[in-house]
């Protein structure tokens, strides 16, 4: 059978998408992906993966999508995909109307987190439930979610009919990329040597775009209140800001911050996650809105406490005063003294990151949930072969 992945970029593809297209392709199905070339696509190709430049744009009504919904429409007619699976708000959106206009057998959709979520003026919160409700009543058949929250909502909104509607949850590789067990000391030691930390350092650890909504504000505030307690804290911020931000007053003075603190060590996007985590002490993401957070897993699945927002997919990861502590979105206060607890007690932060170690084991094993995805995609064709037996 022929799947068609799509999403908004290639980026996603590379960091998100690569796990289950191998898994797909081991069991025998024939994978391509269809996204927007930002840079990443010639290397995914010359590692052997087929990518369909789609000029995706981010903005809903960019004129710019309709071309994209076009090339799409003419890709699925030329390819015959049987199944399209899609990702992305705005690719899964396009995606889905040109596999309707296509004829493509099969439709699916990952939700990696609605885009209606909680922090939503009601207006808007409306308007989104809508969107996200009409494209999966009428140009989806198979809807995967992340959240539980978000599987639980779809069912009692009826959505699709419950046995269309699967949780399927994140995950990572548990075993052989994000296990403390396989880092060895040389490469720790290569990377404390790089970031110019030393053995008595507590290092707090934050992943994602700095954005506001990434509550990254919020994080520096708490930090540079902790800082004065704790000198010997670092924190450590793997991101970077969007060009578009760039030259925004407000994202220039939180760019300002960080270059400017001494103990805050910024080195933009790395391909080094597991080993950074491994010399990290704290994770903390107190995001405004998230859909179930694959920073978290990996830095529970590496064996340390997190801190993060309750909200969506953040609580349904860290179990509070188990494995680390849900703070107030929006709330310094509440963020320096769940970061402090950690920062003093170091028999607590072993104790939550053995905890959490396990609890990514026992729940968020990416083996696990591409399987549920080939046995889905497999079924497919068993119903196909039926069908063509009952024809003959």
């Amino acid at each position: 059978m022929k799947i068609l992945q799509v999403c908004a970029i290639d980026v996603s593809v590379k960091r998100l998408l690569k796990p289950l297209i191998d898994g797909l392709v081991e069991q025998g199905f024939e994978v391509a992906s269809a996204c927007l070339d930002t840079g990443e696509a010639n290397w995914l190709r010359k590692q052997g993966y087929v990518i369909h430049d789609i000029p995706f744009r981010r903005k809903m009504f960019s004129l710019k999508n309709i071309v994209a919904c076009w090339k799409l429409y003419r890709l699925l007619k030329k390819e015959k995909f049987d199944i399209i699976h899609v990702h992305t708000p705005v690719a899964a959106v396009i995606g889905r109307i040109a596999a309707v206009a296509g004829a493509t057998p099969h439709i699916v959709y990952t939700a990696h987190g609605f885009y209606f979520h909680e922090g939503m003026s009601p207006l808007t919160y409306r308007f989104f439930y809508w969107i996200e409700k009409f494209f999966a009543t009428q140009f989806t058949d198979w809807l995967l979610l992340q959240s539980i929250e978000d599987y639980q909502l779809s069912v009692e909104r009826k959505f699709l009919p419950e046995e269309q509607i699967v949780h399927l949850s994140n995950g990572v590789d548990v075993e052989t990329k994000f296990n403390p067990k396989i880092i060895l000391e040389e490469e720790k030691t290569v990377l404390r040597e790089e970031f110019n930390l030393t053995e008595r350092d507590v290092v707090l650890c934050f992943m994602g775009r700095f954005v506001k909504e990434k509550g990254i504000v919020e994080l520096m505030d708490a930090f540079e209140l902790l800082h004065q307690e704790y000198p010997e804290a670092k924190l450590l911020l793997l991101g970077e800001l969007l060009e578009s931000d760039r030259k925004d007053d407000a994202y220039s003075n939180l760019t300002q911050r960080i270059e400017k603190h001494p103990a805050v060590i910024a080195p933009g996007i790395r391909d080094d996650i597991p080993q950074i985590l491994a010399i990290s002490d704290i994770f903390t993401l107190p995001s405004y809105r998230e859909g179930l957070p694959r920073s978290i897993i990996e830095a529970m699945a590496m064996g340390l406490p997190v801190v993060a927002t309750n909200i969506r997919g953040c609580r349904e990861e860290v179990e509070e005063g188990v494995t680390g502590y849900l703070v107030e979105k929006q709330n310094v206060e509440d963020l320096a003294e769940k970061l402090d607890l950690l920062l003093e007690h170091r028999t607590l932060r072993e104790s939550f990151g053995l905890k959490a170690r396990m609890r990514a084991e026992l729940l968020f094993n990416e083996a696990a949930i591409i399987q549920k995805q080939v046995d889905l995609f497999r079924s497919f064709g068993d119903v196909e072969g039926e069908r063509d037996g009952e024809v003959h």
